[in-house]
């Protein structure tokens, strides 16, 4: 076994009990798996945040991944935290400051006073607001104290047998949303259907980055040229969700591409 692992297994025994800010992804399942086999099921709580700005098939997912686990779980609802409506350029801030903080407080309601988040190294590496608001909030990062990256999660899980270890890593519906730009619940609602009907023809990689009445198409670089062959299906299928124009960006699916410019 890769001996950051076993780094994390024993940081993790130092603790007698843990809950964890459980989204059903590849980080959090694997963390999720690592805590229950450490501390006992008993031991261990999964807390996944619902916000009005989450995909819906997201929590379906962690609802379903939690139960395999054999581990409790809650869902705690979260309203539209104070200024993201708006999309400001530090609403990663502001929502994890929202969503951990109440995290934290149902944890501790429970029974549970540490809060683990599954942040890697490769997260901290790049520009991740967020990431200020859990330290701000005392909520441990064990991947990064043990030096774990994305790719050694992804081996673990594999060897494990957990079926998340090549779930594609997705994002909050705000990401689709240009920066200083009103969200509103019909506008992420067309974003996630517009998604769902890619994924559901197959697309692996996926974004629907909302640009006022134009979607403009990300897909993984191996999936460009089918989406090309299937550029009037696609069109018409896009539209009927409520967009004027529809496009396909040449350069394919980039994390965080609506990061880029401000218009």
């Amino acid at each position: 076994m890769d001996k950051r692992f076993e780094v994390l297994y024993e940081s993790l025994r130092g603790h007698q009990t843990v809950a964890v800010a459980f989204s059903g992804g590849a980080d959090s399942t694997l963390l999720l798996a690592a805590a229950r086999d450490t501390l006992g099921a008993d031991h261990v709580a999964a807390l996944t945040a619902v916000t009005p700005y989450m995909v819906r098939q997201e929590i379906g997912d962690a609802v379903g991944m939690a139960a395999e686990l054999g581990v409790r779980h809650e869902l705690v609802e979260l309203d539209m935290p104070e200024g993201i409506e708006t999309n400001p350029p530090d609403r990663c801030y502001r929502c994890k400051r929202g969503m951990y903080g109440l995290l934290l407080e149902r944890a501790r309601e429970l029974g549970f006073q540490t809060l683990l988040d599954a942040c890697n190294i490769d997260d901290a590496e790049v520009a991740r607001p967020g990431l200020l608001a859990t330290r701000e909030l005392g909520v441990l990062s064990p991947f990064i104290a043990c030096g774990i990256d994305k790719d050694a999660i992804r081996a673990r899980a594999k060897h494990l047998g957990l079926p998340t270890w090549r779930k594609p890593t997705n994002a909050c519906l705000l990401t689709r949303i240009r920066f200083d730009e009103r969200v509103s619940m019909d506008r992420l609602q067309q974003i996630e259907e517009a998604e769902r009907f890619l994924s559901a023809r197959g697309y692996t990689r996926v974004r629907v980055r909302c640009h006022g009445d134009l979607a403009r198409i990300e897909v993984a670089p191996e999936e460009r040229r089918r989406a090309l062959d299937e550029a009037d299906l696609i069109g018409h299928g896009i539209r009927d969700f409520g967009f004027r124009y529809v496009t396909l960006d040449l350069v394919g699916y980039q994390f965080g591409s609506m990061n880029e410019s401000r218009d």
